[in-house]
């Protein structure tokens, strides 16, 4: 006979958009159960780069667009609950840069691309000169512009660990999930025999969210993937860079993030224009190439003679578009007692919690008087990708 657990909001799926709204919810009083098939984090939240975006990123040609502007105020709700004193206490998780940039090598179209950056967003961008530059572009040799944007970087694997804190007993390692019903209506989940009921159940697994879906007997919301390729570069010689390199484009050439690893090097991850349609053709080797060949190109000074290298597929799962193109927010549909969503960005996980939670309180949902959880088995944290992938 399978045990009855009741909670006020089941979620399933523990990356980031998962983490922070059981946090939130936990915080109003709620009860939770937050479900994870694998470990926590492990898909798209450990292989992002960190970046807490302001929308800088998506004016490179002077216009405003509807992304930038939804994603302006997440590095002022970050910074808070990073600080401590905001929607949540992030105090403790590590803090990788006090600030994103923009780069422009100093060709003809990166500079003009700069200048209509810095134009677009008026008040969100300084320029950046001599002993202020990020470290890797303090050299003699460059002669590019660099603009600091009021963005931050954080290390995903810290943010994970604390939002798993936060989490107290409501993690629940479970492989198995089924729909709970009772006559027509959904109720909750079963999930490795245990089943649980609850006002709510929302679902946060990102590209898992489609299975999850088809097991409900449910087509819509439907879900797009938008792939990437990304490389890693790790090596004595490689220094803190984070920061979008500018072409003649409407996205960066490449975007570097700079992450401490177990044996005390830093790490390059590489993503921007060199992460997307021609970098997800190319076979691994070749896009290690076309990564040397870029950064060799980029920054001469920079020796790459002991740099180890590695690429890593990540499907960015979304809610469907037309033509594949980005969603602006992040996005909740609900169902009854169904809410299916996703972040679409790391840095939009607290949208995606202020929409589940005016859903909670259009539909009146309050936080029931309920007994304490049974100690559950619990998922482990993610390994870093490149703690897994560069020896």
């Amino acid at each position: 006979m399978s045990s009855v657990i009741s909670t006020d909001v089941l979620i399933v799926g523990a990356g980031v958009a998962g983490l922070w709204l059981n946090a939130r919810l936990r915080r109003l009083g709620y009860s939770t159960v937050l479900v994870e098939r694998a470990s926590l984090g492990g898909e798209q939240t450990l292989k992002s780069q960190g970046i807490i975006h302001g929308g800088a990123k998506y004016a490179l040609h002077g216009a405003l667009t509807g992304a930038s502007e939804a994603i302006a105020d997440m590095p002022r709700r970050w910074r808070e609950a990073l600080a401590g004193n905001g929607e949540l206490d992030l105090s403790g998780v590590r803090l990788l840069s006090e600030a994103h940039y923009l780069w422009s090598p100093g060709t003809l179209a990166g500079n003009l691309t700069s200048f209509f950056a810095s134009k677009a967003v008026r008040g969100r961008v300084d320029q950046v000169k001599g002993d202020q530059l990020p470290p890797a572009l303090q050299d003699p040799a460059f002669k590019g512009k660099v603009y600091r944007l009021a963005e931050l970087v954080v290390d995903v694997p810290s943010l994970l660990a604390r939002l798993a804190e936060l989490a107290g007993d409501s993690l629940l390692a479970g492989e198995h999930i089924e729909p709970l019903h009772e006559g027509n209506e959904l109720v909750g989940l079963r999930v490795d025999g245990r089943d649980i009921r609850a006002q709510r159940v929302v679902l946060s697994a990102g590209a898992g969210n489609a299975a999850l879906l088809q097991s409900l007997g449910l087509s819509q919301p439907a879900m797009q993937r938008r792939p990437l390729h990304m490389v890693m570069a790790k090596g004595p010689s490689l220094k803190p860079l984070y920061a979008h390199c500018l072409g003649g484009g409407p996205k960066p050439r490449i975007t570097v993030t700079t992450h401490p690893a177990a044996d005390g090097q830093w790490v390059w991850y590489l993503g921007g224009d060199l992460a997307e349609a021609e970098g997800v053709a190319r076979e691994p080797e070749a896009q290690i190439a076309a990564a040397r060949k870029e950064v060799a190109g980029l920054l001469p000074w920079v020796d790459l003679s002991q740099v180890q290298w590695a690429t890593v597929r990540v499907d960015r799962a979304e809610p469907a578009q037309s033509g594949l193109v980005r969603p602006d927010n992040a996005f909740l549909a609900d169902q009854q007692r169904l809410l299916v969503g996703w972040p679409t960005k790391l840095a939009l996980a607290p949208d995606f919690a202020d929409r589940v939670l005016n859903s909670l309180e259009r539909d009146g949902i309050k936080p029931g008087n309920l007994p304490a959880l049974p100690p559950l088995p619990k998922p482990p944290l993610a390994q870093p990708v490149w703690e897994q992938l560069l020896p």
